[in-house]
């Protein structure tokens, strides 16, 4: 899909979602002050927090592992129980809140991650990344880096993760601030020579992009929850360094721009985007996709035409739900495009092995058998070579983006 749906003319929402966004929005103005700092006092009287739980919590278990105390970086383990054996992939997970507020314990991320964790299903690792302004760009995309490289490490796996993980098998996700982490840390990634670790999929949950030209949907949309370009002013303020000059065109705020980081070269993953009708952000969204699919990557875009920023984190909304379901089908269908190359490739590897013990078979003078057998297996490999291609050639699995 080329292009998303169209937006409705009005915002339809439960009155329970909208008294939950209008003391979301005041909240706002309350915890942030105009020199670009926030108020950690009042942050603390509302910031509620989850611990983990060793016993299972509809499915899934959960615990806390530091990276760094120096930094105070660390992340939170979902676990499901009902797959003690199968290997398992995982997400590495960066939560939303404009770099400023939130963490992987706050419960409405505990609850999102413990859903991701039962449904997908997958060991779900939720990082705890510096917040800004006290810790400005690039420490959390450092962060996001650093918890990647730990999980690399096997000692560090063996230890913290469970047995049934597939570090081979590693998408990457965030919504809003933590959408905008998760791409910059998967592109670094695609510079990073890990050893066992491969990210093979991005979720980006409409992910904090911006620009120094205001959008349609910026000038449109004005008014709408969560987001208004003020608070995205404030935000980028709030984020960038403060010794760095800087305007929204920068490749760190605006990656699909004219200075945006040009990724045909990298190998990056199959990227899923989502998008939503009465989010201010929008068109960032969907110029992101387009973007990646004109770099030659693998995009698929999802459009909730009647939600807003962040919706998918208010249970009470039947969307929350459909769009778990809808990134289980895009880590189904990127594992089982990964899978079937791999199965490819061992079987092409086992064919030039059959190749090489034929040749090291002595022959006999009298044995054109043994060329008729050699030509058959060379006929083999070649078609099993000609399928792999076809493979990672053949179109991309269809995702219901008409949403």
């Amino acid at each position: 899909m080329e292009s998303a749906a169209k937006s409705p003319k009005s915002l339809s929402l439960p009155w329970k979602t909208r008294i939950l966004l209008s003391l979301f929005d005041a909240g706002i103005d309350l915890l942030t002050r105009k020199e670009g700092t926030v108020n950690r006092g009042l942050v603390k009287l509302v910031d509620f927090r989850t611990p983990p739980s060793s016993e299972p919590i509809n499915g899934v278990k959960s615990y806390d592992v530091v990276v760094d105390p120096t930094r105070n970086l660390w992340f939170r383990v979902f676990v499901p129980t009902n797959y003690p054996v199968e290997d398992l992939p995982v997400m590495v997970f960066f939560h939303g809140g404009a770099y400023i507020l939130l963490a992987p314990d706050v419960k409405i991320y505990d609850d999102v991650c413990r859903k991701f964790a039962r449904e997908l299903p997958a060991i779900v690792v939720s990082v705890d990344y510096r917040l800004a302004p006290e810790h400005r760009h690039p420490a959390q995309h450092d962060d996001g880096l650093d918890v990647l490289k730990f999980l690399d490490v096997e000692e560090n796996r063996s230890k913290w993760l469970p047995e049934n993980v597939n570090i081979s098998r590693c998408f990457i996700a965030g919504d809003s601030a933590g959408g905008h982490i998760a791409h910059h840390v998967t592109q670094r990634a695609c510079q990073f020579n890990f050893q066992q670790l491969q990210v093979i999929g991005l979720v980006a949950i409409q992910p904090f992009f911006g620009g120094e030209e205001r959008t349609d949907s910026e000038i449109r949309l004005e008014g709408t929850p969560i987001v208004s370009m003020k608070v995205t002013d404030w935000i980028w303020n709030a984020f960038m360094p403060l010794d760095e000059p800087y305007n929204r065109d920068h490749p760190i705020i605006n990656v699909s721009g004219p200075n945006g980081v040009d990724i045909s070269k990298m190998d990056f993953p199959a990227t899923m985007v989502v998008v939503a009708g009465f989010d201010e952000l929008r068109d960032r969204h969907i110029g992101y996709y387009q973007w990646l699919k004109k770099s030659g990557k693998e995009a698929y875009l999802v459009d909730y035409p009647n939600m807003f920023h962040t919706f998918y984190t208010f249970p009470e909304l039947p969307e929350s739900d459909q769009l778990i379901s809808e990134v289980k089908d895009f880590v189904h269908k990127v594992l089982d495009k990964v899978n079937n190359v791999s199965r490819r490739i061992i079987n092409i590897v086992a064919t030039f092995d059959e190749i090489g013990e034929g040749a090291r078979r002595k022959s006999r003078k009298s044995s054109p058998s043994l060329g008729r057998s050699m030509r058959a297996t060379f006929d083999e490999t070649m078609r099993s070579m000609a399928d792999w291609e076809d493979l990672l050639q053949e179109d991309e699995p269809t995702i219901d983006e008409d949403r």
